[in-house]
């Protein structure tokens, strides 16, 4: 339990954060974890009183308790991030995190089906209310590698099917406009017929994905809808959403190997996070640096 200082201070910054810096509500809540973590690890100490090596100590205990370099990371920046908002509007006098860093983790490939089984998995039948709209959440989420948040948010005028395109808005509030395959449109529109026959909750009457009670789907329902298909389907592995994300980027950048393409549908703000995202495969680049550049050529 933070005390109460804290808990003002605390409350303000997620203030600021919502209308000074316009941050999403998934973003400011984990903001409001780490800062809470940040109270707990310092304990009774005061805030402003808190030196550089007592958050490395707290860093180490973290690390030691198994959490990863890149949890200890955002918990870094979310705590330098609140004590540059306390010494701009509290006088605090110093920030104990600047120049620290987390430890370095071993990095993990993400998990992607192969293309046949990609295929195998969104090939849902069935017209039911159920299995249609989980057709056309499956072959939006593979078709176009929207996040879990951008799918559970869409609106039916983001659809536009006379371009064959999907807008969304993505981390950092940046809107982009990604292609629909053929698939996923035509599963969409079958969902759209069957959706015209449910009772819209007048809170999110424009809702694209909604329960059979006329409700916006919520990411929770969709990601254990998922792993419930992957058990029908017959894939043996647990599918979530990010999983059709990452199967879509890989197998995009399979066919094209436009790096800079995948990028941006896949909205990611630096390139090298689509490099390991995709985690390319150094055969293949081979294979291309063999065939195209000049140097490479055996005589």
């Amino acid at each position: 339990m933070c005390p109460k200082k804290t808990v003002k201070f605390l409350q303000e910054y997620l203030q600021h954060l919502t209308f000074e810096r316009n941050l999403s509500p998934l973003t400011r809540e984990n903001y409001a974890r780490d800062i809470h973590l940040l109270d707990t690890l310092a304990e009774d100490a005061d805030l402003n009183t808190l030196q550089a090596n007592q958050i490395k100590r707290y860093i180490g205990k973290l690390n030691g308790q198994g959490l990863s370099g890149k949890s200890i990371a955002r918990a870094l920046s979310a705590w330098r991030g609140f004590y540059n908002y306390l010494i701009g509007h509290h006088g605090f006098e110093r920030n104990p995190v600047i120049g620290l860093r987390a430890p370095k983790s071993p990095k993990t490939l993400p998990q992607a089906l192969s293309t046949d089984q990609a295929v195998k998995f969104v090939d849902i039948k069935g017209d039911s209310i159920l299995e249609v709209r989980d057709h056309a959440i499956c072959e939006l989420l593979y078709s176009s590698g929207l996040r879990l948040s951008e799918l559970v948010n869409l609106d039916t005028n983001m659809l536009d099917f006379t371009e064959g395109t999907v807008t969304v808005t993505g981390k950092g509030n940046k809107t982009r406009i990604i292609p629909m395959g053929s698939h996923a449109m035509s599963a969409i529109q079958t969902w759209l017929s069957v959706r015209a026959n449910i009772n819209l909750s007048d809170k999110n009457p424009n809702a694209m994905f909604v329960t059979q009670q006329g409700k916006r789907i919520t990411p929770r329902a969709v990601q254990y809808r998922l792993k419930e298909w992957a058990v029908k389907q017959g894939i043996n592995t647990s599918v979530h959403p990010h999983m059709l994300r990452h199967s879509f980027a890989s197998h995009v950048l399979q066919s094209s190997q436009d790096l800079r393409a995948v990028q941006e549908m896949l909205g990611h703000a630096n390139i090298s996070t689509t490099q390991i995202y995709t985690h390319l495969d150094f055969q293949h680049l081979a294979t291309i640096y063999d065939k195209s550049h000049p140097r490479a050529k055996k005589k």
